[in-house]
């Protein structure tokens, strides 16, 4: 990564929506942040503003609560995002969603790409989209790369869970909402998953509401 820059204009934004204290306000769906694809981190910020607006990211994830969150959903429109997944669940859910704790890590200009042809489908939900959650079939392991808050090299694979927080964040980087990649008859609100819809896996769903699964 490039040597800070002088006062740029990102800069400026990020000093000013840090100035406040405390988590971050989340920008929600239809904000047009959320749809053009996040600049390049390249020195924008200014190694201890940098450090800050990380530490930010990481204290509005973890309020919210959620297990990412992407610049853009904070309507900064750089390419960073943090990920941290405790895993809080069940063995048998843990067993059918792949999912393992992820330790809290910084994601610099992410981009990943898939590792074989396996797809898993589960229901995911966003902070950007409140209230939703909707089937997201999506690659089972992928293989990211990314700098992260330091300047060092990351070339990791992902398989389960942990893949598809990845995929989701770095998507968010891209301009893409997890509903352009859902299966729309899938669509629950959090009120519906609670009752209706909390098995490991989306299979009775996909029978009820008609629709199919990879």
């Amino acid at each position: 990564m490039a040597s800070p820059r002088a006062r740029t204009p990102l800069a400026e934004q990020v000093t000013e929506l840090l100035a406040p204290g405390g988590p971050l306000p989340i920008v929600a769906a239809g904000d047009p942040v959320l749809r053009r694809p996040a600049e390049p981190y390249d020195g924008q910020l200014a190694p201890e503003l940098l450090a800050r607006f990380v530490q930010a990211l990481r204290d509005t994830m973890r309020a919210a609560p959620g297990v990412g969150l992407a610049a853009v959903q904070v309507g900064v429109g750089l390419r960073i995002a943090v990920i941290e997944d405790p895993a809080p669940v069940s063995e048998e859910v843990r067993i059918a969603r792949e999912r393992v704790p992820q330790p809290f890590r910084v994601l610099v200009n992410p981009s990943y790409e898939a590792v074989g042809a396996r797809r898993a489908a589960f229901y995911e939900g966003c902070l950007s989209v409140p209230g939703w959650q909707a089937v997201v079939a999506r690659h089972a392991e992928v293989r990211l790369r990314a700098w992260d808050e330091h300047g060092r090299a990351v070339d990791e694979v992902f398989t389960g869970w942990p893949a598809r927080i990845v995929q989701h964040e770095t998507d968010h980087l891209d301009g893409v909402l997890y509903v352009d990649r859902a299966e729309p008859r899938s669509l629950a609100s959090h009120e519906a998953m609670a009752a209706r819809w909390t098995q490991p896996t989306p299979e009775a769903a996909a029978r009820s509401l008609g629709f199919e699964l990879p």
